[in-house]
C-alpha cells in the first residue's frame, strides 16, 4: 500500500496528559453526549489497539470539530482510575450518558481485558463531565461476580425501568449488569432477577433503545454461539418495572441474514418517525457480499423478522459481490433534519477504482413509510470533496456514527478507516473523518478528515485510530 500522510485539519491537539477542555458558559444542555454542556454534542473515539487502549473526546461547535479542541484520556491521565497496560482494550466500547444526574454527560468507557487482582476480568471506567470535563476525576466498576469475565464487553445508558432516569448497564462474556441511578460504585450492580442467557453465548455488545410500548428500554444484546457451531446471535431483553430478565426471546441466529456478532454493526433510531426505535442491524458475511436487516419498533416490541437489504436490492448502490463486508458497521440518525432517522452502511472490503479493499460508504433515507431507497447515495475516498485518496486495504468505513455535532439539527457522519496508512513506515495506523448533514442528505462540503498524529500521539504500528465511536 502506498504511504502517505492525510490532509487534515491543521491545529494544534491538547497535551495527551493535561485534561484540558473549553469551559461551557452557560447551564448543561443535558445532551446525552454534551461533555461540557455548551450545547453541543461531542464525538468521542475509542482506540483500543494502541498502548492500553486511549479515548479521544472532539468538542463539537457551530464550525464543527478540530483537534484543536479536544482531550486525550488514558488510564495514565489525571484522575482516571488504573494504570494503562497494553492489554487492557480500554476504549474498547464507549457510551455517554448523565450517569450522576448533575446535567453534564459522562464518558463511560469499556475495558474488557483489564485486569484486576481478586476479581474477574474486565473493567468500566467512568470520567465524569462537568464545565470543565474531565478534571474530576472518574471511577472505575470492576466485575461484580466472580464468573463474570469480560465486564465491560458492552455498555448501554438507558431508561431500563421507566422512571424517566438514565440506568447504566454493563455487559460480560456471558453476563448481564444493570447499576441504579445515581454513583453507580456506591450502589452496586445487579443481577436479572431470571438467569436469561443461553450458557454457550459469548456477548460483545448491547444496545438500548425504546423498542416497544413497555416502560423504559428494552436491550438488543448480541454476539455468538460457541458450541458445536460458532454462529452470529441476537437476543431482546424488555425492560420496565418487572422483574429483569423475565421477558427474553432470541431475535436471530446461525445463517438468519438479521443476525449478527459485532458491535459497529448494530444501532437503532426513529426511521419511520412513529416514536418507536428501529433496529438496524448488519451481517457482512450474509449472502454474497454482505446485507444489514431493519427491524421496526411498535407498541408489541421488536419483530423476529425484519426487511433485509443487499447491495442488489432496488436503488442500493453497488453490486452484491463476495467479501465486499456490505452492513460491517452501520449508524442510525437524521442527517437531513426531516425528523426521519437515515442510515448509513460499511462496505469495508469493498473495491474503489480497480482498487481492493479501499471500502465504501451507503447512505439510505428514512421516512414516513420506513426507509427508502430514493436518493441513496454511496461516498468513498474517491468522492469529490472527502479528504484523502482511495488506496487498498483503507477499509473505509469500518466504523460510523450519525450525530449532530454543529447543532444545525442535522447528524454529521462520522467515519472511521482502520486501515488508513498516515505516516512513513506507518501500517494501519488508522484515520477518521466527519461528513456534514444537509436537507439533501450527506455534503462532502467543510469535510474535514484526521488520525491519531493531529492529537499528539506516538506512531504505533497497528493503531487503528478511530475502531470504535462513542453512542
Amino acid at each position: 500500500m502506498r504511504v502517505r500522510t492525510l490532509a487534515v485539519v491543521t491545529a494544534a491537539a491538547l497535551a495527551v496528559a493535561g485534561l484540558v477542555a473549553p469551559a461551557a458558559v452557560a447551564a448543561p444542555s443535558g445532551l446525552s453526549d454534551d461533555f461540557n454542556g455548551d450545547g453541543y454534542r461531542d464525538l468521542a473515539i475509542g482506540t483500543p489497539k494502541a498502548s492500553g487502549g486511549t479515548v479521544t473526546v472532539l468538542f463539537g461547535s457551530a464550525s464543527g470539530v478540530s483537534p484543536a479542541r479536544s482531550v486525550n484520556i488514558t488510564q495514565n491521565s489525571p484522575g482516571v482510575p488504573g494504570t494503562s497496560e497494553s492489554e487492557d482494550k480500554f476504549g474498547d466500547n464507549v457510551t455517554a450518558g448523565d450517569v450522576d444526574g448533575d446535567g453534564y454527560a459522562d464518558l463511560i468507557i469499556g475495558a474488557p481485558y483489564e485486569r484486576i487482582t481478586g476479581s474477574a476480568t474486565g473493567a468500566v471506567t467512568i470520567v465524569w463531565g462537568g464545565e470543565k470535563p474531565f478534571t474530576r476525576g472518574g471511577t472505575m466498576l470492576t466485575a461484580p461476580s466472580a464468573d463474570a469475565h469480560m465486564f465491560g464487553e458492552g455498555t448501554s445508558f438507558a431508561d431500563l425501568d421507566g422512571d424517566g432516569k438514565g440506568n447504566l448497564v454493563v455487559i460480560g462474556g456471558n453476563s448481564f449488569w444493570w447499576y441504579e441511578e445515581g454513583n453507580p460504585a456506591q450502589d452496586g450492580a445487579h443481577a436479572p432477577k431470571v438467569k436469561f442467557l443461553p450458557e454457550d453465548v459469548r456477548l460483545y455488545g448491547v444496545v438500548g433503545g425504546h423498542f416497544s410500548g413497555t416502560d423504559g428500554s428494552d436491550y438488543v444484546l448480541h454476539g455468538q454461539r460457541t458450541g458445536s457451531s460458532t454462529t452470529p446471535y441476537v437476543g431482546l431483553l424488555r425492560g420496565g418495572s418487572a422483574d429483569i430478565g423475565s421477558s427474553y426471546s432470541v431475535l436471530a441466529e446461525g445463517v438468519d441474514p438479521g443476525a449478527v456478532a459485532w458491535e459497529p454493526a448494530v444501532a437503532a433510531g426513529d426511521i419511520n418517525g412513529d416514536g418507536f426505535d428501529d433496529l438496524v442491524t448488519g451481517n457482512s458475511r450474509a449472502g454474497q457480499g454482505g446485507s444489514f436487516t431493519v427491524r421496526y419498533g411498535r407498541a408489541a416490541g421488536l419483530p423476529a423478522k425484519g426487511t433485509t437489504y443487499t447491495q442488489d436490492s432496488a436503488g442500493v448502490p453497488g453490486t452484491d459481490e463476495a467479501y465486499d463486508y456490505f452492513g460491517a458497521a452501520v449508524a442510525v440518525g437524521d442527517a437531513t433534519g426531516d425528523g426521519y432517522a437515515d442510515i448509513a452502511v460499511g462496505a469495508t472490503y469493498e473495491e474503489v477504482d480497480g482498487r481492493r479493499s479501499v471500502g465504501n460508504v451507503v447512505f439510505l433515507k428514512g421516512s414516513a413509510a420506513g426507509l427508502t431507497t430514493s436518493g441513496a447515495r454511496s461516498v468513498h475516498q474517491a468522492t469529490s470533496g472527502v479528504p484523502g485518496a482511495a488506496e487498498a486495504g483503507d477499509h473505509f468505513g469500518s466504523a460510523l456514527r450519525l450525530r449532530d455535532i454543529d447543532g444545525n439539527g442535522r447528524a454529521d457522519l462520522a467515519i472511521g478507516a482502520f486501515g488508513e496508512d498516515v505516516v512513513p513506515n506507518g501500517y494501519d495506523d488508522g484515520a477518521a473523518w466527519v461528513l456534514r448533514g444537509a436537507s439533501s442528505g450527506l455534503t462532502t462540503t467543510d469535510a474535514t478528515a484526521f488520525n491519531a498524529t493531529d492529537f499528539g500521539y506516538p506512531v504505533v504500528e497497528g493503531r487503528k485510530f478511530a475502531d470504535v465511536f462513542g453512542r
